[in-house]
């Protein structure tokens, strides 16, 4: 993947996976329907936390102290997140899904979002693709909170189809479906090209924290949701967030060194 190849699609275990992530991430599809995405997103967390558990219980890898509190602290820093969740601008219709996607400040970030990635590909990627990870989670960061957003019209489409709403004919629905497929796409290849090249435990924390950030950005320009907040929710939800990327650090940058006893100053 790494040098451009898709050997991997003829792999029956990789499409195996993929199917478990779909799954998962239909469950995670209908959060964005009731939740903001500033609280969902950074819960994806906890999908971490539970691989790395499950590898520990079922795969033998080890996962010494600093993971065990790399977890502790992304449990700490999900709650704390919980508590200070903002609120999102209610958004019950798709037409009201239009109006907020015509606003200026999303057009813009939209569109550098999309010239970011065209350089990031074209430009940067034959170039430092293969020596700097950011170049290639980048990608994959930028595009997904566009597709975050297509996630939440989407979702809204759904509750107005359920609801018995003409909702196949608006052309809005389809437009989202398309924008959804095509980032997902994205995603896949360059996530799949940057864990080729580099080592999962460099990839993972990296681009969850700037894929979260980047949709964060996007949900509080899209959705409005930091612009009612008090000044404690909002140090809430930052502190609940960089807890949680702490935790993720230590979970992943020393799963690979031993921690025993020997290694304490003499002192303790």
């Amino acid at each position: 993947s790494g040098q451009g190849g898709h050997a991997y699609l003829q792999e029956w275990l990789w499409w195996a996976g993929l199917l478990c992530m779909g799954i998962g991430e239909a469950a995670n599809f209908a959060a964005y329907a009731f939740a903001p995405a500033t609280l969902v997103t950074p819960l994806g967390a906890l999908s971490v936390l539970v691989s790395a558990v499950l590898s520990s219980t079922f795969l033998n890898e080890q996962l010494n102290v600093h993971g065990k509190i790399g977890c502790i602290l992304s449990i700490l820093g999900s709650t704390v997140m919980v508590i200070h969740a903002p609120q999102e601008e209610e958004v019950s219709s798709l037409e009201s899904m239009a109006e907020k996607l015509k606003d200026p400040g999303f057009i813009v970030f939209a569109v550098c979002v999309l010239v970011s990635s065209l350089l990031l590909i074209f430009v940067a990627g034959p170039r430092y693709g293969q020596s700097n990870v950011l170049v290639y989670v980048l990608v994959c960061s930028a595009i997904g909170s566009l597709s975050v957003s297509c996630v939440k019209g989407l979702g809204i489409a759904l509750k107005e189809l359920f609801s018995g709403k003409p909702v196949l004919k608006e052309p809005l629905g389809w437009v989202l479906l398309m924008c959804l497929v095509i980032c997902i796409s994205i995603q896949i290849n360059y996530l799949n090209k940057a864990l080729d090249i580099f080592n999962t435990s460099v990839v993972t924390p990296i681009y969850y924290v700037l894929f979260t950030t980047a949709v964060m950005m996007c949900s509080a320009i899209l959705f409005k949701e930091w612009q009612h907040m008090v000044l404690d929710n909002i140090i809430g939800t930052i502190s609940g967030f960089l807890t949680i990327v702490s935790g993720i650090f230590l979970l992943h940058a020393f799963r690979d060194m031993p921690f025993t006893p020997d290694l304490l100053p003499l002192f303790l």
